[in-house]
């Protein structure tokens, strides 16, 4: 590789490291024949940073030259840093040879803003349409859109990327204008609409015609940055869940506050958010998703903010203990499925075994029930009289389930102390 190849690929790719939502999945795209690449419908292979992040795929920048000024981003016009950019040329050819290394199995590309959000966009655009038609590239493709975009490119980019993503950055429209006030709620959300609809529309041609191309088969995904403003954990969750709900998104991911512009006086002066909350909101998130649980019965206005001492579920149990002990020889899918320690594939299983016998608190902890929370909200033969929350009071059940952990969040930052 050049040696200027070379620094441009490794500035791009420090610039593109704190874009969190690259994960692949949902789609198949087979490998045609003399051509390279296949995607398979597990997604792709994944890497983790140092600090937990995914830099899954060739996770590259088109260039880092920006015209926003965005008070949380390394890339802002203001901050004197180096800048560069690729051609289509030279990214569609580090694409192939580092694909045919078997270095990667697909692309995520973003970009700064140049000149225009349509300039940018269609500059990307041509990367992904020639590793499309002129290399057959077969791999996944993950693309950004650019907030602003028209919607010529983004219905055109969708016939090209397997998955298609607008984030959303800041979740409330007041702080987004603090923040980034060269974007507004309506350059992020048109876009997405655009893709939401191609989606439907594309799925719909796709019902009639088998031989109609596919429209972003992965669907799209959005990004949130926490802890950069002042929302609580409920105005987030409630917007994750309309993002579900209006604009069919098919993930959401949460991003803890790094503070790459530490000198913005707009920017909260603590150090980055705590991962745990990070954390938190993905384990809601996945409540939402599949555990038929709403944003409001996870975090309310008398419980604004998740507890960061315990996941979500068993902090809603503990908030509602007249609905248990739950009995898993008689309860419904959906009420077993709120169980603390009990996941998806274990209540199906509980619902499916108990046909043809009682369920125990033995066989339970064969299906992979997480008994020492879930023997507190059941009722089953082999659970000790008296042990469970109707019997102690939940102060007790979490006293029981978190006796030696102590959460101190301070400054913004989360510290766990364990006595010997």
């Amino acid at each position: 590789m050049k040696t200027d190849l070379s620094e441009k690929l490794r500035i791009l790719a420090e610039s593109a490291k704190y874009d969190v939502s690259c994960s692949s999945g949902g789609v198949r795209r087979r490998g045609m024949d003399g051509a390279p690449g296949s995607t398979g419908s597990w997604g792709v292979c994944h890497s983790f940073t140092e600090d937990g992040r995914c830099v899954s795929l060739f996770k590259i920048m088109l260039t880092n030259f920006c015209i926003y000024d965005c008070a949380y981003c390394i890339n802002r016009r203001r901050n004197d840093r180096p800048r560069t950019m690729l051609s289509t040329a030279e990214l569609v050819g580090l694409t192939m040879e580092f694909y045919r290394r078997n270095y990667i199995e697909g692309l995520f590309l973003s970009s700064g803003v140049v000149r225009s959000p349509d300039y940018t966009m269609e500059r990307m655009l041509r990367v992904v349409k020639e590793l499309r038609t002129v290399h057959r590239f077969g791999g996944y493709i993950h693309m950004k859109s650019i907030p602003g975009s028209s919607r010529e490119l983004v219905m055109e980019a969708g016939r090209y990327a397997d998955r298609l993503s607008v984030n959303v950055e800041i979740p409330t429209e007041a702080n987004l204008r603090l923040l980034a006030p060269d974007k507004s709620r309506e350059s992020i959300y048109t876009p997405m609409s655009f893709i939401h609809q191609g989606v439907i529309a594309g799925a719909e041609e796709r019902r009639l015609f088998r031989s109609a191309p596919p429209f972003a088969p992965a669907g799209q995904s959005t990004q949130m940055i926490v802890g950069a403003t002042d929302e609580r954990d409920s105005e987030i969750l409630r917007l994750s869940s309309q993002l579900y709900r209006v604009k069919g998104m098919r993930r959401v991911y949460y991003s803890g506050f790094v503070p790459v512009n530490s000198y913005d006086k707009r920017l909260p002066s603590v150090g980055s958010a705590p991962l745990v909350r990070e954390n938190r909101l993905y384990q809601a998130d996945w409540l939402m998703r599949f555990y038929g649980f709403t944003a409001a019965e996870i975090a309310d206005d008398a419980h604004p903010d998740l507890d960061l001492e315990i996941d979500p579920k068993l902090a809603w149990a503990l908030r509602h203990p007249e609905i248990f002990p739950v009995d898993v020889n008689r309860a419904e899918y959906g009420l077993i499925l709120r169980v603390p320690g009990i996941g998806v594939k274990s209540a199906r299983m509980i619902v499916t075994a108990r046909r043809s016998g009682r369920i125990t608190a033995d066989a339970m902890a064969r299906m992979g029930v997480v008994m020492k929370k879930a023997r507190y909200f059941v009722t089953c033969g082999g659970v000790p009289a008296g042990a469970c929350i109707a019997d102690m009071t939940p102060e007790r059940v979490r006293r029981t389930l978190v006796p030696r952990q102590r959460c101190r969040t301070t400054a913004g930052q989360l510290s766990f102390a364990f006595p010997e």
